[in-house]
Protein backbone atom coordinates (compact mmCIF):
# COMPACT_ATOMS: atom_id res chain seq x y z
CA UNK A 1 0.00 0.00 0.00
CA UNK A 2 1.38 3.44 -1.28
CA UNK A 3 1.79 5.93 2.25
CA UNK A 4 -0.38 8.16 0.59
CA UNK A 5 -3.11 5.68 -0.28
CA UNK A 6 -6.79 6.02 1.15
CA UNK A 7 -7.32 2.68 4.04
CA UNK A 8 -10.44 0.98 2.50
CA UNK A 9 -12.44 -0.63 5.37
CA UNK A 10 -11.21 -3.73 6.97
CA UNK A 11 -11.38 -5.75 10.70
CA UNK A 12 -8.40 -6.91 12.18
CA UNK A 13 -7.86 -9.97 13.72
CA UNK A 14 -5.48 -9.47 16.77
CA UNK A 15 -5.17 -13.72 16.86
CA UNK A 16 -4.50 -14.17 13.77
CA UNK A 17 -0.73 -11.60 13.64
CA UNK A 18 2.30 -12.94 15.56
CA UNK A 19 4.02 -11.26 17.96
CA UNK A 20 7.13 -9.98 17.80
CA UNK A 21 9.38 -9.83 20.74
CA UNK A 22 11.37 -6.14 21.75
CA UNK A 23 13.44 -6.41 24.93
CA UNK A 24 13.66 -3.33 27.46
CA UNK A 25 15.90 -2.75 29.84
CA UNK A 26 14.06 -4.96 32.46
CA UNK A 27 11.21 -7.01 31.27
CA UNK A 28 9.66 -7.31 27.70
CA UNK A 29 7.58 -5.75 24.40
CA UNK A 30 5.46 -8.16 23.00
CA UNK A 31 4.04 -6.25 19.49
CA UNK A 32 1.30 -6.98 17.30
CA UNK A 33 1.73 -5.04 14.62
CA UNK A 34 -0.05 -4.01 10.78
CA UNK A 35 0.98 -1.37 8.77
CA UNK A 36 -1.21 0.67 6.39
CA UNK A 37 0.90 2.61 4.50
CA UNK A 38 2.45 5.29 6.81
CA UNK A 39 -0.46 4.55 9.75
CA UNK A 40 1.11 1.59 12.21
CA UNK A 41 -1.31 0.08 14.65
CA UNK A 42 0.31 -2.14 17.81
CA UNK A 43 -1.54 -4.44 19.85
CA UNK A 44 1.39 -3.98 23.00
CA UNK A 45 1.67 -5.96 25.93
CA UNK A 46 4.38 -5.05 28.59
CA UNK A 47 5.38 -7.98 30.83
CA UNK A 48 5.27 -6.50 34.69
CA UNK A 49 8.56 -5.39 36.01
CA UNK A 50 9.16 -3.87 31.87
CA UNK A 51 11.01 -0.70 31.91
CA UNK A 52 11.69 1.03 28.26
CA UNK A 53 15.72 0.63 27.10
CA UNK A 54 15.51 4.00 25.50
CA UNK A 55 14.11 7.41 24.96
CA UNK A 56 11.23 8.23 22.81
CA UNK A 57 10.87 11.11 20.59
CA UNK A 58 8.27 9.77 18.41
CA UNK A 59 4.52 10.70 18.54
CA UNK A 60 1.92 8.28 19.51
CA UNK A 61 -1.85 7.71 20.11
CA UNK A 62 -1.72 5.43 23.03
CA UNK A 63 -5.13 3.53 24.56
CA UNK A 64 -4.77 1.62 27.45
CA UNK A 65 -6.84 -1.69 27.58
CA UNK A 66 -5.77 -3.36 30.79
CA UNK A 67 -3.27 -3.23 33.66
CA UNK A 68 -0.93 0.18 34.31
CA UNK A 69 1.81 1.89 33.19
CA UNK A 70 4.23 5.19 34.35
CA UNK A 71 5.76 7.27 31.57
CA UNK A 72 8.37 9.15 32.59
CA UNK A 73 9.14 12.69 30.29
CA UNK A 74 12.81 14.12 30.26
CA UNK A 75 11.71 16.46 32.65
CA UNK A 76 11.60 13.69 35.20
CA UNK A 77 7.82 14.13 35.25
CA UNK A 78 6.16 11.22 35.95
CA UNK A 79 2.02 10.52 34.39
CA UNK A 80 0.23 7.22 35.00
CA UNK A 81 -2.14 6.10 32.39
CA UNK A 82 -4.29 3.38 33.55
CA UNK A 83 -7.52 1.05 31.97
CA UNK A 84 -9.65 3.23 29.98
CA UNK A 85 -7.01 6.31 29.60
CA UNK A 86 -5.04 7.15 26.76
CA UNK A 87 -2.42 9.90 25.89
CA UNK A 88 -1.18 11.72 22.62
CA UNK A 89 1.87 13.46 21.87
CA UNK A 90 3.22 14.34 18.70
CA UNK A 91 6.34 13.58 16.92
CA UNK A 92 9.88 15.57 18.95
CA UNK A 93 7.41 16.86 21.41
CA UNK A 94 8.41 14.55 24.91
CA UNK A 95 10.89 12.60 24.98
CA UNK A 96 9.58 9.96 26.49
CA UNK A 97 10.26 6.23 28.89
CA UNK A 98 7.94 4.20 29.94
CA UNK A 99 8.09 1.39 32.72
CA UNK A 100 5.02 -0.90 34.15
CA UNK A 101 5.29 -2.95 37.68
CA UNK A 102 1.97 -5.05 37.19
CA UNK A 103 1.88 -5.26 33.35
CA UNK A 104 -0.25 -3.48 30.87
CA UNK A 105 -2.03 -4.14 27.58
CA UNK A 106 -2.06 -1.07 25.10
CA UNK A 107 -3.14 0.11 21.32
CA UNK A 108 -0.50 2.66 19.84
CA UNK A 109 -1.04 4.14 16.67
CA UNK A 110 1.65 6.19 15.10
CA UNK A 111 2.29 7.62 11.54
CA UNK A 112 3.38 10.32 9.95
CA UNK A 113 0.13 12.49 10.97
CA UNK A 114 1.87 12.83 14.04
CA UNK A 115 4.25 14.43 12.87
Amino acid sequence: MNANQPIPFQTVDWDAISSTEHKGETGMALWKTIQLGNLRIRLVEYTPGYKADHWCTKGHVIYCIEGSMITELSDHSLYTLEKGMCYVVSDNMSSHRTFTESGVKLLIVDGEFLS
